[in-house]
């Protein structure tokens, strides 16, 4: 795909790159400690001096909003790989044995019944509020959506005639799947796991928002907007910045996962151009 005909392929990945180094590079242009409390300081408007502004302890939430970017792109990163990897194998080993299939597949139905969310904030609940425990609840939470892609995709692969003759001259199971039905469901499981990438993020920051995230005083996007939900109407950047953040990281993961998808299926991109040379000829005949 032309990368002049798909703008946001180098729009959104610059912007994400620039968050991303901006995240973790914060303390070379900004000498503020995220953790340093100065009560003279509190709740200051943005200015040359405190970009962002400051919260109501008197930190400079530029470097909060950075390091609460660095800790939810940590999480959505972890939850992506932890999830992918195991529901590839998972949708892998359902597609190809049957048995294994039926007892897996209920899991994850029965996990789909429930509201990712809820699951969630049960899970962390159950174990406590930290940032390991909120990325094994969040891989539990998004491991049934990527095997039952997965599973989809490599059925349908299984019954291609490729298949079919490599099993009538004898190669094993394992060599199928792993060489053969794995290389041909990495489309999906890129477009299922960026997917992934972006909604981990936002639950994580809705958890952390209800207290059940990452704890106080590490900062999240999550607990940022709950410390700024008190002042929304006096002190309007807490709430603004780490908004904006969120909307930055998922909007540009979504767009890129979208472009993604639209590369791995390319009968999707040239449909609107034929559409409008049609509507073009019609307007010229009518």
């Amino acid at each position: 795909m032309s990368l002049s005909r798909n703008p946001g392929l180098l729009i959104w990945p610059a912007v994400l790159a620039a968050i991303v180094l901006l995240s973790f590079f914060a303390s070379l242009v900004s000498p503020y400690d995220p953790y340093s409390i100065d009560p003279l300081s509190r709740l200051k408007p943005p200015s040359v001096e405190h970009w962002f502004g400051t919260d109501n302890f008197g930190r400079d939430l530029f470097v909060r909003v950075a390091l609460a970017v660095r800790v939810s792109l940590s999480v959505g990163a972890a939850v992506a790989v932890i999830a992918g990897v195991t529901g590839i194998v998972i949708g892998l080993l359902c597609a190809w044995y049957r048995p294994v299939d039926r007892v897996l597949m209920r899991v994850c139905d029965g996990l789909f019944a429930f509201p990712s969310l809820l699951l969630a904030i049960a899970i962390v609940g159950v174990l406590g509020p930290n940032i390991a425990n909120v990325v094994l609840a969040l891989s539990l939470v998004y491991v049934p959506s990527i095997a039952r892609v997965i599973r989809g995709a490599a059925m349908v692969i299984k019954e291609k005639n490729f298949i079919e003759a490599l099993r009538a001259q004898g190669a094993s199971a394992s060599r199928i799947i792993w060489l053969h039905l794995l290389p041909n469901v990495i489309s999906p499981f890129i477009v299922q796991v960026s997917w992934v990438f972006s909604v981990a993020i936002l639950t994580e920051a809705a958890l952390s928002f209800l207290g059940s995230g990452v704890p106080a005083p590490m900062p999240s996007l999550g607990n940022l907007l709950l410390e700024g939900k008190a002042v929304i109407f006096t002190a309007w950047w807490m709430t603004f910045f780490p908004g904006i953040a969120i909307v930055l990281l998922i909007l540009g993961l979504n767009i890129i996962g979208d472009d993604l998808r639209d590369s791995a299926d390319p009968g999707l991109k040239p449909l609107p151009r034929r559409v409008l040379r049609l509507l073009k000829q019609g307007a010229r005949h009518g």
